[in-house]
């Protein structure tokens, strides 16, 4: 796809609907997969290929008798920071809080509360990284892991993906 052809709305002011095409460009340009056990509910391959997202979180978040899918803000955040640790060498730390920005206004674009957003991950988030890892990724990126020095989960990783 040309990328002009990816613009389909046009603003120099912050706006929505040219936030929706920039989630909808990025989705576009990676691969997701949700087959995996993934602690801190998303993350990246270290090629920044792929996208992936726990197994066990939903897919979707009901609004007005709606399903709305998670996976175009979670790819939004995971490709927004492999980016910014990749390009400009940034902390986890940094790019994690500009990542999340982002994220969160993808979400408030699309129409969605950021509360009821976290409300979802929030119920699933220790759930998922206190979990039996038994399906990790042998390419996921693990600088998040070690920028934080989340060391037992690193090792639990590390000993799944062998």
């Amino acid at each position: 796809m040309k990328l002009e052809n990816e613009v389909r709305h046009k603003s120099e002011d912050v706006d929505d609907d040219v936030l929706a095409d920039v989630v909808t460009a990025l989705e576009r340009r990676v691969t997701v997969s949700h087959e995996f056990d993934i602690p801190y509910i998303a993350g990246y391959s270290v090629d920044a290929k792929t996208i992936y997202i726990d197994r066990h979180l939903p897919r979707t978040i009901g609004r007005e008798g709606v399903d709305v899918r998670l996976a175009p803000f979670l790819v939004t955040h995971e490709v927004v920071e492999k980016a910014l640790l990749d390009e400009l060498r940034l902390h986890y730390l940094h790019a994690h809080q500009i990542a999340l920005r982002a994220e969160r206004d993808a979400v408030r674009g699309a129409g969605l509360t950021w509360r009821d957003y976290q409300a979802v991950m929030k119920a699933h988030e220790k759930q998922i990284d206190e979990e039996t890892l038994k399906r990790v990724p042998g390419d996921l990126d693990l600088t998040p892991y070690r920028d934080l020095d989340d060391f037992p989960v690193l090792e639990r990783l590390i000993k799944t993906a062998r």
